[in-house]
């Protein structure tokens, strides 16, 4: 069993948080629930842990792990994306990373999903107009929207959530294609390349990971070359696009509409966008199904005690057996988080 405690970033839950204090493993919390906890406060928790286990709002940096010590053996991660982790600082100190894929794939393509339905068809707006006391009556182009049979839903980065929220899309009569992806091809979504993905989609739902060649996939060149009038859904990571074009392209009518979970500068949101009414906004909670949200905090808890009780975690990032992680192309891979 690992020398030094493990710190948890947040309160996880009741479940989680029980199996936690019964693991035998000494266990120090951040005690506020609903906010991270600052630098100082982070560094101070992780002085002398064994462990950490985190949430994307906290970074996990090189001066972080040499402030916690030697003795730090993983940093679990409860998400899919690692981007608020330096792996590679990780890997060259022996630190385990790990994170939580496939738990978190249908709630956030169900959310992908639910704000391409909410902008299609106006949802959000008409509720709105009817909760501030319009007067109105029933007429044929009332709050009219758009079908979803038969648009082209474009998917940038078909891993496991791409491919959950095509099979949505073909339920709802979508044609589906892909940018540049093995895994499209081999499930029979089209495949083509980026450009001409966003000149031939009617919506463009991001789903890769956040690295440093997918920062600003979509920016104003992209934007510009985009079908008139088309939508854009993100519910990966807010730097994939560069938020000053797409206000720009919104107020042009370029852009029809925007679905966004995530932001560039989270939590802080573009001023434009709040004064927007073709924009539907929710706060990054794509994987926040209650039974999702329990099984990724079970996954790294998992993940975390069993390398600290000298085994292999299940879902490892930077294994040791495995090769080192690579940047996949642009336009290609899993969602950055939830």
């Amino acid at each position: 069993m690992a020398t030094g405690h493990l710190y948890v970033t947040r309160d996880l839950g009741p479940e989680p948080m029980e199996l936690l204090r019964n693991s035998g493993h000494e266990l120090v919390v951040h005690p506020d629930r609903d906010l991270p906890p600052t630098r100082e406060a982070l560094l101070d928790g992780v002085s002398g842990a064994a462990g950490i286990i985190t949430l994307l709002t906290e970074k996990m940096d090189a001066a972080l792990f040499d402030h916690a010590g030697p003795q730090l053996q993983v940093v679990s991660a409860v998400s899919v994306g690692t981007d608020n982790i330096d792996v590679g600082a990780a890997s060259s100190r022996g630190i385990t990373v790990t994170n939580t894929p496939d738990v978190l794939t249908d709630a956030t393509a169900d959310l992908a999903m639910g704000l391409l339905l909410a902008l299609n068809r106006r949802i959000v707006q008409a509720d709105a107009f009817l909760r501030r006391g319009e007067a109105w009556s029933w007429g044929p182009r009332l709050f009219l929207g758009r079908d979803l049979a038969g648009e082209v839903l474009g998917i940038v980065g078909y891993g496991r959530i791409g491919e959950a929220l095509a099979r949505r899309a073909r339920a709802f009569g979508m044609r589906v294609i892909a940018a540049g992806s093995d895994q499209a091809h081999n499930s029979g979504v089209e495949r083509m390349p980026l450009p001409q993905l966003l000149r031939t989609a009617d919506v463009v739902s991001l789903h890769a990971p956040l690295t440093e060649r997918t920062r600003h996939l979509l920016g104003t060149e992209e934007l510009a070359a985009m079908k008139q009038g088309a939508i854009i859904i993100n519910t990966a990571r807010g730097p994939l696009i560069d938020e000053d074009a797409l206000v720009e392209a919104l107020r042009r009518g370029k852009i029809r509409g925007a679905g966004l979970d995530v932001f560039e500068y989270e939590p802080k949101i573009h001023p434009g966008l709040l004064e927007l009414d073709s924009v539907v906004l929710t706060p990054h909670i794509g994987s926040a199904g209650e039974q999702t949200r329990t099984r990724m905090a079970m996954l790294a808890l998992e993940n975390a005690l069993a390398v600290l009780d000298g085994q292999s975690p299940p879902t490892p990032v930077n294994e040791k057996s495995r090769p080192a992680v690579t940047v996949p192309p642009v336009g290609v891979g899993e969602k950055g988080d939830v």
